[in-house]
C-alpha cells in the first residue's frame, strides 16, 4: 500500500470535481472549487474521520469495497479505479467484479437525470447505481448480494418480483429477459459468471426452463411497461437504454407515457422515501 501517493491521488481526485457534478449545491460559501471531505463521506456512504485519515496518509488498508465506494463518489473513469486499488494494495477486480462498478461517464448522467427516475445496470441486469428518482420508483436495489443480484433471478425465483407487473403483462416481461440473457450468453460466450447463472437459473425455475428452450434472442433498447406501485398506484413507463460501447453497462431511463403516470410521479416525489412502507420495493424492477 502506498500510502503517501494513495492520500495525494484522493486529495487531488476530490478537488478536481465540481459539487454539481454529483448533484450538490456550490454554495454561497464554499471555499474550494471540488468537493468537502464530509460529502465524499456522505457519498461513499463512511465516516468523515476515515475520509480525512486515507488524505493523511494515516488510515488502515482500505478493502475493496470501501475503494469500490470511494471510486464511485469520485466518479473515477476505469484507469483512475485501478490506480486507486493498485494504489491501496489490491489488485482491481477481474472483468465480472469490474463491471459492478458504474462507470464515470454514466454516473454523471445519472446526476444529470435528478428528477427522472434512471438505473445504470450491467449487462446481467444488475443495479450499479440508482438515482432518488430511481430509488422513489423501485426502492433500493443495489442492497441485494448474491444471484438475486441479478434482476433476471429475482423475477424466476421470487414471485414478489412479478407481483408488480400486471399478470396479463408478465409472459411478455419474463421472455423479454430469457431473451436478453440468451444475446448477453452469445456475447460472452464461456464467461462463468454467465453460465454460471444460466445454469442455477435451469435448476430453479421450470418456467426459465421453458423460455430458455425457446432460444429467443434479443436486446432490450426500448420498451414500455406498467408497474403496479405500492404507494401511488398504476404507472405506464417508457423505458429508454443507453449502452457502453462494450454493452458492458447501460443507462436506463423512466420517462412517464401519460399524463396520469406524470402526476402519480409528481406525487411520489412529494411523498419522498421516508414514508416508503417496508417490504414493498422488492418487486419493482428496471
Amino acid at each position: 500500500m502506498e500510502r503517501e501517493q494513495l492520500a495525494d491521488f484522493l486529495r487531488r481526485r476530490r478537488e478536481a470535481i465540481r459539487p454539481a457534478e454529483v448533484g450538490l449545491a456550490d454554495g454561497a460559501r464554499r471555499r474550494t472549487s471540488g468537493l468537502r471531505r464530509e460529502e465524499v463521506a456522505m457519498l461513499a456512504g463512511m465516516s468523515v474521520d476515515y475520509v480525512v485519515r486515507l488524505e493523511q496518509g494515516r488510515s488502515s488498508q482500505p478493502s475493496t469495497q470501501l475503494l469500490g465506494a470511494l471510486a464511485r463518489a469520485l466518479r473515477l473513469s476505469d484507469d483512475e479505479r485501478d490506480h486507486l486499488f493498485h494504489l491501496a494494495g489490491h489488485q482491481p477486480p477481474p472483468a465480472d467484479g469490474t463491471a459492478r462498478l458504474a462507470r464515470a461517464g454514466l454516473m454523471r448522467m445519472l446526476d444529470l437525470l435528478s428528477d427522472t427516475p434512471a438505473v445504470v445496470l450491467s449487462d446481467l441486469g444488475e443495479a450499479l447505481a440508482q438515482n432518488r428518482a430511481a430509488l422513489l420508483l423501485m426502492g433500493d436495489h443495489t442492497r441485494f448480494s448474491g444471484d438475486r443480484r441479478y434482476i433476471v433471478y429475482r423475477w424466476f425465483t421470487d414471485p414478489a418480483t412479478r407481483a408488480v407487473h400486471p399478470p396479463e403483462n408478465q409472459e411478455h416481461q419474463a421472455r423479454q429477459m430469457v431473451a436478453d440473457l440468451r444475446a448477453v450468453a452469445g456475447r460472452r460466450s464461456g464467461d462463468p459468471a454467465v453460465t454460471g447463472l444460466v445454469e442455477r437459473l435451469l435448476t430453479a425455475s421450470a418456467d426459465f426452463r421453458r423460455l430458455w428452450a425457446e432460444h429467443e434472442v434479443a436486446v432490450r433498447r426500448t420498451n414500455r411497461k406498467t408497474l403496479l406501485h405500492p404507494r401511488v398506484g398504476r404507472l405506464v413507463m417508457d423505458c429508454e437504454t443507453l449502452f457502453t460501447p462494450d454493452q458492458g453497462q447501460q443507462l436506463l431511463v423512466f420517462t412517464p407515457a401519460d399524463a396520469d403516470t406524470r402526476e402519480r410521479l409528481e406525487l411520489l416525489r412529494v411523498l419522498g422515501l421516508e414514508e416508503f412502507p417496508a417490504g414493498t420495493t422488492g418487486g419493482l424492477e428496471p
